[in-house]
């Protein structure tokens, strides 16, 4: 059984960084791909970033890109997600995401998720 289990959020200052991390396991997860969503109060899911676990291929949203990096350490089985230049825009609960599929930024072809973690960015 596919398990994932996320840390590292909290609550920050605008302009400042931090660190998330997944924790995967239940299997072996070459040729998966990662993902990281987010939520905030009344809006809906949405994709932040993503990798594919072989090639480390990434995507971004453009709201974090430049700003956000995906990255993952085979050795740990563990997907990070590093935060630099937060906006009170980024507060939401941040979730991992795993999926046999390619790579893909809709919350559906995703059948796993970890139980969330949230970051809150003040002004």
């Amino acid at each position: 059984q596919v398990q994932l289990v996320e840390s590292g959020g909290g609550l920050v200052q605008a302009g400042g960084s931090l660190r998330l991390s997944c924790v995967a396991s239940g299997r072996t997860f070459s040729s998966w791909t990662m993902a990281w969503f987010r939520q905030a109060p009344g809006k809906e899911r949405e994709f932040v970033a993503g990798i594919r676990w072989t090639s480390s291929s990434t995507v971004y949203a453009n709201s974090v890109k430049g700003r956000f990096t995906i990255s993952r350490d085979n050795a740990k089985n563990t997907v990070y997600l590093q935060m630099n230049s937060l906006k009170p825009e980024d507060t939401a609960v941040y979730s991992c995401a795993a999926t046999a599929r390619p790579m893909t930024v809709m919350p559906y072809e995703y059948p796993y998720w970890g139980q969330g973690t949230q970051l809150t960015v003040s002004s």
